[in-house]
């Protein structure tokens, strides 16, 4: 039974991204409250990194050198195994159509603007993904970021805000090391399968090889780092059910992960080569 007070209380009218909400059908409702929440942690994250620059960076660093330690090596084999298909594959059909010469442009667009960046998203979210997920969903778990809470510290700039940026730091660090191994492999093709010569490769492939294909690359693998720890940090905070659902949490996020690597690689590529038409063209 209501009060007179309370009767007489105005009603609070429901904000527009309220009703944007409420009108999604349910099994999409949840999708697009997860997604939203995603971005709201996003805006933290940046608005915490840069209005207040400091404090984090130790802490940053640490990330960064466990993910190196973490990933130096399974993003160099993970590259060397899918990269020698690919290479085997392209060297077989250039040889085929009289154009082998032609294998430095070929791998151009086959390692550096899509398999580099794809092994680098794959690994990371696999390795360093769910670390970040399962930790801070045991410390959701016992407690522990209520307890930072009470103590009146940011459990989003102490425990999420260095794994973000270490996260999206060295996915484009990374990148470098999984182009060099691919063109290293391409190299290693041309002289062992292909009809041609590795000078013939090299020119080929510095004719087809534009600035625009190197920072594209470096910026399309930071945030897809940035993406990677965004969605597993707040998987990680959000996770509930003890144990069994920061499993489930785990699992959420690298499924999200890996999806998101190929949509976001596809989107940025197209957008990348409509704003550079020179990348369309083979010299």
């Amino acid at each position: 039974m209501t009060t007179v007070e309370e009767s007489e209380q105005p009603q609070r009218r429901p904000r527009a991204s309220d009703r944007l909400v409420g009108a999604v059908p349910g099994p999409a409702r949840n999708v697009v409250l997860e997604v939203g929440q995603m971005c709201q942690l996003l805006g933290k994250v940046v608005y915490s990194a840069v209005r207040y620059p400091r404090g984090y960076w130790k802490e940053t660093v640490d990330e960064m050198y466990a993910l190196l330690k973490l990933c130096f090596w399974p993003a160099t084999f993970s590259m060397a195994g899918f990269g020698f298909l690919i290479t085997v594959m392209g060297v077989g059909l250039l040889v085929l159509l009289g154009a082998a010469n032609r294998m430095g442009a070929f791998w151009v667009m086959a390692d550096i603007r899509e398999i580099a960046a794809f092994m680098v998203g794959m690994v990371v979210a696999g390795v360093i993904g769910t670390s970040i997920t399962s930790d801070l969903g045991a410390r959701k778990a016992r407690e522990e970021l209520d307890a930072l809470k009470v103590l009146g510290l940011d459990p989003v700039r102490m425990l999420v805000l260095p794994r973000v940026i270490a996260t999206a730091v060295m996915c484009a660090m990374l990148n470098f090391l999984t182009s060099f191994v691919g063109v290293l492999l391409g190299l290693l093709a041309v002289g062992a399968l292909g009809d041609t010569t590795t000078a013939a490769y090299i020119d080929s492939m510095s004719h087809n090889l534009y600035a625009a294909d190197v920072w594209g690359a470096e910026l399309k693998t930071l945030l897809t780092g940035l993406l990677i720890g965004v969605v597993c940090s707040f998987k990680g905070l959000n996770a509930g059910g003890g144990p069994e659902g920061v499993g489930r949490a785990v699992n959420q996020a690298v499924v999200i992960c890996f999806a998101l690597v190929w949509v976001f690689n596809f989107f940025f590529n197209a957008i990348a080569q409509g704003l550079n038409p020179d990348l369309l063209m083979l010299r």
